[in-house]
């Protein structure tokens, strides 16, 4: 873990240095790409979903209707175990069907 942070903008310390400064393309640029670099490292940093999903927790990531989830499970797309009434889905399975 980094203590001490990159500034993005050491020269923000003394504010009035930016009175007198023009912002190029260039800079534009340069800041747009570390912001998406920063946006990315916490993207990465994020909590994967819990192991094993539930139907309504699968339906909201994949932005499926409960019939269209009832057609992966029958045509044998995506694998599930069903516990009692309830029916999960290995998040692991979720991933490679969506890479295939």
């Amino acid at each position: 873990m980094n203590l001490h942070p990159k500034k993005l903008f050491p020269e923000i310390d003394n504010i009035e240095l930016l009175n007198h400064q023009v912002v190029t393309k260039k800079d534009l640029l340069n800041f747009g790409n570390a912001l998406l670099s920063e946006i990315r490292n916490n993207t990465n940093q994020a909590e994967k979903p819990a192991q094993w999903l539930k139907s309504v927790e699968v339906r909201k990531l994949l932005k499926i209707s409960p019939g269209t989830l009832q057609n992966l499970r029958v045509n044998g797309t995506l694998n599930y175990k069903r516990i009692g009434g309830i029916i999960y889905y290995k998040y692991n399975d979720i991933e490679k069907m969506l890479n295939q």
